[in-house]
C-alpha cells in the first residue's frame, strides 16, 4: 500500500531542485499545448484519422509523465513510513547499520540523503527533477517517467523538425536561427517573437530527449543487475532479468506502462534484504 509524503516534504529543498523541476513543470505543459494547437493542425487535417490518434496518443504520453512524476514525488520511500523492526535473527541483524543522523538502526540498502535529510529504502539516488530521492517505492514511477519522457520528446521532435525544416523552411533557414538554437534565451530576450519562442521549445525537447536518454542508458544496466547506483558493478541482489524487473515494477508488471495508479504490489517490503548468494549453492 503507498504511503504519501506531506506537502512539507514535497516541495524542493535547494535551488538546483527547484530550477530542474520548473523546468520540466513549464516545459511538458507548454510542448504540448504547442503541438496540439500548432503543429498538429498543420501536418494534419483537424478531425482526421491521424490527427485524432496521434491526439489521443499525446494525451496519453502526457497523463504518464506528469502523473509517474508527481508519484515519483509524493510516495513516501523514506524509513519513516516504516515501523522499523530490526530482526531477531543476528545473521539480518549483521547486515543493518546506524545512522548517525537519523539517530537509528537502519536497514541495509538504507542510504542517508543530504538534501531530503532522510534515510531511503534501497535508495538509488537523489533525482532533482522530482525534488526527493528515488528508493524502493517510487522506482517504478521513475522508471516510466523516463520511459515516456523519451518516447513523448523524441515524437515532439520528430514534428517539430517537419515544421520547422519543411514547412517553414523560408522563415528558419537563416543564420540568426543558429544563434537561437545555441543561444535561446539571449535570442528571446533581444529579439522577442514566436519564431523565436518555437525555436526555444525544439531546444527544450531535443535537451529533454538527450537527458532522459543518457538517464535511462545510465540507470538501465543497475536496473536489470538488480542494484541501485551506489552498488553499480555488483550482482549479488540479481534475481534474474524477471526477478529484478519485479523487484521494481510489481507483480503485475505488465500492466504498470497503463497507468501509475494501477496497484502493482512488489514482493519484498525493501527492509531485510538478503544477498542471492546466501541462497545460492557454492561453486565446485
Amino acid at each position: 500500500m503507498m504511503i504519501l509524503r506531506s506537502w512539507d516534504r514535497v516541495k524542493p529543498r535547494s535551488i538546483s531542485d527547484f530550477a530542474c523541476f520548473l523546468l520540466v513543470a513549464v516545459f511538458v505543459p507548454v510542448t504540448y499545448i504547442f503541438h496540439v494547437t500548432i503543429v498538429m493542425p498543420e501536418l494534419f487535417a483537424i478531425g482526421g484519422i491521424w490527427y485524432t490518434l496521434l491526439w489521443l496518443a499525446s494525451l496519453f504520453l502526457i497523463f504518464n509523465i506528469t502523473s509517474n512524476m508527481l508519484a515519483c514525488m509524493l510516495v513516501d520511500t523514506s524509513i519513516r513510513k516504516e515501523l522499523l523492526k530490526p530482526p531477531l535473527d543476528a545473521a539480518q541483524l549483521a547486515r543493518w547499520h546506524s545512522c548517525q543522523d537519523c539517530q537509528t538502526l537502519v536497514p541495509p540498502r538504507s542510504w542517508h540523503c543530504e538534501v531530503c535529510n532522510v534515510c531511503v529504502l534501497k535508495r538509488d539516488h537523489h533525482c532533482r527533477f522530482t525534488c526527493c530521492c528515488i528508493g524502493h517505492h517510487n522506482y517504478r514511477y521513475f522508471f516510466y517517467y523516463l520511459v515516456y519522457m523519451i518516447i513523448g520528446s523524441l515524437a515532439a521532435a520528430i514534428m517539430e523538425s517537419i515544421y520547422l525544416w519543411h514547412l517553414h523552411l523560408d522563415i528558419y533557414w537563416r543564420w540568426s536561427t543558429l544563434f537561437t538554437i545555441f543561444a535561446p534565451v539571449v535570442s528571446l530576450m533581444l529579439s522577442p517573437s514566436w519564431e523565436s519562442f518555437y525555436l526555444v521549445i525544439y531546444d527544450l525537447t531535443l535537451l529533454g530527449f538527450a537527458i532522459s536518454s543518457l538517464l535511462l542508458v545510465f540507470h538501465w544496466s543497475i536496473f536489470k543487475s538488480g542494484s541501485v547506483t551506489r552498488e553499480r558493478g555488483t550482482r549479488k541482489y540479481d534475481r534474474g532479468l524477471r526477478g529484478n524487473l519485479e523487484m521494481v515494477l510489481g507483480k503485475r508488471m505488465h500492466l504498470t506502462w497503463l497507468s501509475p495508479f494501477l496497484r502493482s504490489d512488489l514482493p519484498h517490503d525493501g527492509m531485510n534484504w538478503e544477498p542471492i548468494a546466501a541462497f545460492s549453492p557454492k561453486e565446485e
